[in-house]
């Protein structure tokens, strides 16, 4: 399957699906580039994540998982990989979920600027009723009747939640995180509305989940609640 030129590097491993896999430089798995994240060494000499995969150099992939990025650094696995003495920031497993998160807002805002977002519970609880709603999103920390009674509405339209392999729900990103992409204050529920940027705030949110959880398999276990 694998020829192999430098597996922890771009440049490797080269399949007939190079574009789409590379190897995990800690776990030596091959995985498709959705179920990683690029690192790249910035000019001032420090490791930095590269979510769009777009930065210039030499990139080394690792699983996004928040325990992996702490064991490359731990064993010092970017000076291996970029083969040169590179000390990673002890504090590189926290900025780069960090920067998930902005990720995650930035899109969230982008979809809410093309009017692919409702928020407030009234006018979620319509979205859901009309069946215009495509996604829901809870405050991590929003209380729980709300969101009790608004998974209500979503159970009749949808089944039980968890089953739908159709309709996420979404509860990755807190109160404050949610005013600050949607413009306004004290935004506990949210639902996401057809078209391209709810698909991108979607992607995003998936490999934020997939970051914090997939040391616990929770993962896929989760259905498409997250």
């Amino acid at each position: 399957m694998l020829a192999i030129a430098d597996p922890d590097l771009d440049n490797g491993p080269r399949t007939d699906r190079s574009a789409t896999m590379r190897m995990c430089a800690v776990s030596r798995e091959v995985r498709p580039i959705g179920e990683l994240i690029r690192f790249v060494v910035s000019p001032q000499g420090e490791v930095v994540p590269d979510l769009k995969r777009k930065l210039p150099g030499r990139g080394l992939w690792l699983t996004a998982s928040r325990q992996t990025v702490a064991e490359a650094v731990r064993r010092n696995h970017f000076s291996r990989g970029f083969k040169r003495e590179i000390r990673a920031q002890a504090t590189l497993p926290a900025d780069t979920e960090a920067l998930l998160v902005r990720s995650a807002t930035e899109a969230l805002a982008m979809a809410a600027k093309a009017g692919q977002v409702v928020s407030g519970f009234s006018k979620v609880e319509g979205a859901l009723a009309q069946g215009q709603a495509q996604a829901l999103i809870h405050a991590s920390d929003g209380a729980a009747d709300g969101i009790r009674k608004l998974d209500a509405i979503l159970r009749q339209k949808h089944g039980n939640i968890g089953e739908s392999q159709d309709f996420p729900t979404i509860n990755v990103l807190t109160s404050a995180e949610l005013d600050l992409a949607l413009g306004r204050s004290n935004v506990i529920h949210a639902a996401l509305l057809a078209g391209p940027a709810s698909k991108t705030f979607l992607s995003r949110c998936q490999i934020l989940v997939r970051y914090r959880m997939a040391d616990d398999d929770k993962t896929e276990s989760s259905g498409q609640k997250f």
